[in-house]
């Protein structure tokens, strides 16, 4: 029994031997792929930094080897034999010149003297064949593998003497010659690692462009073509993929700063071979020795659906990060855009976020018109000149109100729906600031004459420097944006106060200067670059980085199929304006200086009603019509009960009067007249 039980001991190790053998083979491989895959990855990361040396090497190498041919070594063995004459002759000429001296003391003597003579010449002979020897050594040079080695044995043989001096019996000095043989072995592992092909692993999904640029920024083919384009001394790493493009560090040498690199930009993108819309940003590195090159071959917001607007949806995609990118609310906001760029498909949306809850409000200022009638049925618009200047009176004295309602420790008015934020849009800004150079009419006794039309721009100056507290916030739109000039869309003092820049595609590098700052071409904000239409750049802080945003579009069907809402006027809620067979019946309640829609139908009781007033006049025409109705009978009079200013009040009522509206009697004032069709 013990005798069958030792001999099943003994079986079992050997079976467990057998099953594990193949395992260990496995993980014996696994070791042996993994060690290779280090040392490959090892060597690769070192290759690019021999790789000059090596390329400096092959490209001497082959010069050598060109200049060795039949026919110059012809010349080489001429000046050989020529020299190596020269110099016999001149050793005679120097021995017969001696004799001369020891056989005569006289320095006259013609023997002396003509020894001399030939002394001297022997010796010219032989310097003028000693230089064409060099020159035909030159022509004719010695393989650098030869240089190489002469050189190496003049360190290598004084060191292996010098060990062998150094040494003892009981012990031999090594030092010496290791050293030696260490750089021997050093310039030949140095040349091995340069001449490595780095394979460079690509994703599958490359596309075809992206593979050949990735190729050309490998440093193998980088430091065999960069000298062909001045590019000498500068060495990229293999190219990373990123979701907008390839992006290579480029480490360069001692002659370089990332500056004189970025100045190369032509002569990096024939090396690429790159195409000349492809967008190439070349900028400084982690280092001052070093540059990143930067490809945008891919768009990372090229799949996002920025059609049409929804409460809550970014403003637009950054194509670099893929990131949404949202204009926050309340920021003052300055557009640029020359015409075809999408300024206004781009800024719709802003102004759709600026008009949809109950506590914001929107106010368009468009001297052109085409935008304003787009926005009627949820903000309050303003075209004519008399139109512009009555709005923005009217924001001055709301932003002086509510200034005096900001409690001590705040800073900004709290929005609510009595007092919402208001975003005030002017576009165009050229036109606006060309609307208040108008000059202005002169009055007479009877004729007030114009308003002082420079208020316009006054009021929008002071809304931009004193409103934001009082949450009235101004974003300009212009195509031109320029602070001098005929025609210059952008007032200086409202730019200053501008925190958030936006840009479409500009015209000029100085006009992109004029909306991102004096630095613009230094950090990239490049806006006349920028592809038409729907991209921009957004500069909300100095350090914001000039990536390129695919904007939000919306067309004007879109704005016109937005749901209508409250039109802003000061004292007053003008309810949106609805087509007569969608209008619903709309009671505003007065609560306090503003008219507000109640949130609910509630039931009241007959002791407790609120009073309810009919919806005020939505024009001016209107105002006026109602102002004589109830009493106004002069020019002053209808002025104070409406608001309005004198020169538009005498505007209107002239074109009342012409119309039939009202009549102007010598001794009663203004009176209403036969053809009034205004409703109260």
């Amino acid at each position: 029994m013990n005798e069958n039980k030792s001999a099943r001991l003994s079986v079992v190790p050997s079976t467990t031997a057998e099953e594990n053998s193949p395992v260990k083979a496995e993980a014996a491989k696994r070791e042996r792929r993994s060690l290779r895959s280090t040392v490959s990855n090892a060597l690769d990361s070192l290759a690019p930094v021999a790789a000059p040396l090596a390329h400096r090497w092959d490209a001497e190498a082959d010069r050598r080897q060109a200049l060795r041919t039949p026919e110059n070594l012809k010349k080489l063995m001429k000046a050989q034999r020529e020299h190596t004459s020269a110099r016999a002759t001149a050793s005679v000429a120097r021995s017969q010149r001696s004799a001369a001296r020891s056989a005569s003391n006289n320095p006259l003597s013609s023997a002396r003297r003509a020894a001399k003579v030939a002394d001297k010449a022997a010796r010219s002979h032989r310097k003028v064949a000693r230089a064409e020897l060099s020159e035909a050594r030159t022509t004719y040079p010695a393989t650098l593998t030869s240089v190489a080695v002469r050189a190496h044995a003049v360190h290598l043989v004084p060191a292996g003497v010098a060990s062998w001096v150094l040494s003892t019996p009981a012990d031999w000095t090594v030092w010496p010659a290791s050293t030696s043989l260490a750089l021997v072995a050093a310039n030949a592992v140095a040349l091995a690692l340069g001449r490595r092909v780095v394979q460079v692993e690509l994703d599958d999904d490359l596309s075809a462009e992206e593979r050949r640029l990735a190729a050309r920024l490998d440093p193998s083919y980088w430091v065999q073509h960069a000298d062909e384009r001045g590019l000498s001394g500068t060495l990229p790493t293999p190219a990373e993929v990123t979701p907008a493009g390839l992006v290579s560090h480029v480490r360069l040498d001692a002659k370089w700063t990332p500056g004189g690199f970025k100045a190369k930009h032509a002569e990096i993108r024939a090396l690429l071979g790159a195409r000349t819309d492809l967008r190439m940003e070349i900028k400084a590195g982690t280092h001052g020795d070093r540059a990143t090159i930067t490809l945008r071959t891919r768009n990372a917001a090229a799949d996002a659906d920025l059609r049409g607007w929804a409460p809550g949806e970014p403003w637009g995609v950054d194509t670099v990060t893929g990131e949404p990118v949202h204009v926050p609310l309340g920021r003052r906001v300055m557009v640029a855009g020359t015409s075809g760029a999408g300024k206004s498909w781009s800024t719709r949306a802003l102004l759709a976020e600026a008009s949809e809850t109950e506590d914001h409000r929107l106010v368009v200022i468009d001297p052109k018109r085409v935008e304003a009638i787009n926005w009627q049925h949820r903000a309050r618009t303003a075209i004519t000149l008399e139109d512009v200047l009555d709005v923005t009176d009217e924001l001055y004295a709301e932003m002086v109100e509510r200034e005096q309602l900001i409690p001590r420790g705040k800073d900004v008015i709290e929005i609510s729906a009595r007092r919402p934020r208001i975003t005030v849009f002017v576009d165009e800004g050229a036109e606006v600031i060309a609307m208040s150079k108008t000059p202005r009419a002169k009055g007479t006794k009877e004729d007030p004459g114009d308003p002082e039309w420079g208020r316009i721009i006054d009021n929008l100056r002071s809304i931009a420097r004193r409103a934001r507290a009082a949450e009235i916030i101004l974003v300009w739109a212009t195509q031109k944006p320029t602070m001098s000039g005929e025609g210059h869309g952008i007032d200086s003092q409202i730019a200053g106060q501008i925190t958030y820049r936006a840009s479409l595609a500009l015209s000029s590098a100085s006009e992109s200067q004029v909306v991102f700052g004096s630095d613009a071409h230094e950090k990239g904000w490049h806006a006349h670059e920028l592809p038409m239409p729907g991209f921009a750049l957004l500069r909300s802080h100095p350090k914001a980085k000039p990536h390129h945003i695919r904007t939000r579009a919306m067309s004007p069907q879109d704005v016109i199929g937005l749901p209508a809402r409250p039109v802003w006027s000061r004292g007053a809620e003008v309810p949106a304006a609805q087509p007569e067979a969608e209008r619903p019946a709309l009671r505003l309640v007065k609560d306090q200086d503003y008219f507000i829609a109640p949130p609910a139908p509630v039931q009241v009781e007959a002791a407790a009603e609120v009073p309810v007033q009919a919806g005020p006049p939505v024009s001016n025409r209107d105002r006026i019509v109602a102002a004589v109705r109830e009493g106004a009978r002069t020019g002053r009079d209808v002025a104070d009960r409406t608001g309005l200013n004198k020169g538009t009040v005498s505007k209107v009522v002239k074109s009342l009067v012409a119309d039939g509206v009202l009549v102007k009697d010598a001794d009663a004032g203004l009176l209403l007249g036969g053809a009034e069709e205004v409703s109260a």
